[in-house]
């Protein structure tokens, strides 16, 4: 992992997980609403490998810890609960940051198989921002008992990434979800989320906008995702990408590079 770093918030975050013993093949940011079991996910996954601290400049609790498959060193980061990337609260906003300018080598978002729809809003958010996203599927087995049926391979084809049914606390679906981390983020198998298309008023604002945001970004986001943002009037967003524009020129540039045409297989 090339993660530049800078001096607070997820600059110092990023250079944190540089200086950890344990040297990463891969950085996974694991994302979902509240009550998804999330955490269970990242406890079955990371055992006892864990460690907690603060996000520099919040008071905002991150958990991160490792695990090994196929010989491979996984550092998995416990991102807050959020319902959306448009952050509202400090949990949010750390969350959103570490999906939008940390530059993971995949993202993991947990849903809740018993409230498909509602957290679906987060999933199809993180897929406007990156393609390697990977929906994780927890409570399959609640579920079932409420009599709803998923269907993960349906859903997987309709979204156009990486499906796993899961029941974390019995760590069914764990190996699975090992499985298609590794294809994206150490095989690096490409994926070709589905784009979601707006109303004719929505899009045709954000092609005006994209071409200038795209030069002037020079390719460190997602234009059509950036143009949206500038559309929403998003301040917060709109000061972090203004930030992360600012090169120092003794550092390599933290990239966030998006827009490729793939498709995961």
């Amino acid at each position: 992992m090339g993660l530049t770093a800078q001096s607070s918030g997820i600059h110092a975050f990023l250079e944190e997980l540089n200086q950890s013993s344990v040297k990463a093949d891969a950085i996974i940011a694991l994302a979902g609403n509240p009550n998804t079991g999330k955490s269970t996910v990242f406890n079955g996954l990371t055992g006892l490998n864990q460690h907690t601290g603060n996000w520099p400049g919040k008071t905002v609790i991150l958990a991160r810890g490792n695990y090994q498959h196929r010989n491979k060193n996984i550092t998995l980061v416990d991102l807050p609960g959020t319902y959306s990337l448009l952050a509202n609260s400090a949990d949010e906003q750390v969350a959103r940051d570490f999906i939008c300018f940390g530059n993971p080598d995949a993202t993991v978002v947990v849903a809740d198989a018993t409230c498909i729809e509602r957290n679906l809003n987060l999933v199809l958010q993180v897929m406007e921002v990156t393609t390697k996203t990977i929906l994780c599927v927890n409570l399959i087995d609640e579920a079932k008992r409420k009599n709803i049926a998923i269907d993960c391979s349906g859903l997987e084809k309709i979204l156009g990434i990486p499906v796993i049914p899961a029941v974390a606390r019995d760590k069914v679906g764990l190996t699975e979800l090992k499985d298609a981390i590794h294809k994206v983020a150490i095989e690096k198998k490409p994926i070709c989320p589905h784009p979601l298309i707006y109303n004719e008023s929505i899009e045709n604002a954000i092609n005006q906008l994209q071409n200038d945001v795209e030069t002037l970004l020079q390719g460190k986001f997602n234009s059509r995702w950036a143009a949206m943002r500038l559309l929403d009037g998003d301040a917060t967003m709109i000061t972090e990408m203004l930030h992360h524009l600012k090169k120092d020129q003794r550092q390599e540039p933290l990239a966030i590079r998006r827009g490729e045409a793939h498709c995961y297989e």
